[in-house]
């Protein structure tokens, strides 16, 4: 929850220009909040960003105050969407249950949902990393498209704490998530105190594909450092 309209259009202002060497297999999506979706799409198009959302709804329709549809965000360009994010499991309710029904609903109007998944420090130091994040997926990706899906990893305890998990454990986790799909090339990120001093490394690992990149993103210049990442 950051950035109005005015401050979204300066980020983008000291951003874009820092692409112009980025490779062009690099896939780069900024998901803002809803307010600042209409705006952005009308300043990335024919840049090589992409338009994400932070959330969307089950149901095309209907008297779910609060909630914003599928075709709302494809009508103004949007292509992706995150689910299941850390912050909304635990703030705000979501289970594996509406997860499912989010990610069903993403790739049903034409979105491709991020399936965020990850284990609290409670669980990670009970030994629970591997079955939660396994539960996780078992339950969220019942009848979801492989083929049109990003998986982010995110140890809840490294998000915002400055305390990253360590890269080969990353890269181990990630591991584990793959072994379990039916689509062994979704790409996965890695996210959790993602920074630019940190990014080479990350994605210097075999299994990681990408990041999702929280507080380190809201600086133009540091964030461009890591889509720019060597």
């Amino acid at each position: 929850m950051f950035k109005t309209q005015a401050e979204s259009q300066e980020f983008l202002e000291g951003f874009l220009p820092t692409l112009q060497q980025t490779p062009d297999e690099r896939e780069v999506v900024l998901c803002v909040p809803f307010t600042d979706l209409s705006a952005l799409s009308k300043n990335l198009h024919g840049s090589v960003v992409q338009l994400g959302a932070q959330n969307v709804h089950w149901e095309e329709s209907g008297a779910y105050t609060g909630e914003i549809s599928g075709p709302m965000l494809t009508e103004i360009g949007v292509r992706y969407v995150i689910v299941g994010h850390s912050e909304r499991r635990q703030y705000f309710g979501e289970t594996d249950t509406t997860v499912n029904l989010r990610l069903k609903a993403a790739q049903k109007y034409g979105l491709t949902p991020i399936l965020c998944v990850g284990e609290t420090k409670e669980q990670r130091d009970a030994g629970e990393t591997e079955f939660l994040i396994s539960t996780q997926l078992e339950k969220d990706l019942v009848d979801v498209d492989q083929t049109n899906l990003v998986i982010a990893y995110e140890p809840i305890w490294a998000i915002g704490t400055g305390d990253t998990c360590e890269t080969k454990e990353a890269n181990r986790v990630i591991g584990l998530i793959r072994s379990q799909l039916t689509n062994p090339n979704v790409p996965i990120q890695y996210g959790g105190s993602v920074k630019p001093n940190n990014i080479d490394e990350i994605m210097a690992q075999p299994e990681i594909d990408g990041a999702l990149v929280g507080g380190a993103s809201l600086e133009a210049a540091g964030f461009a450092r890591i889509v720019n990442y060597k």
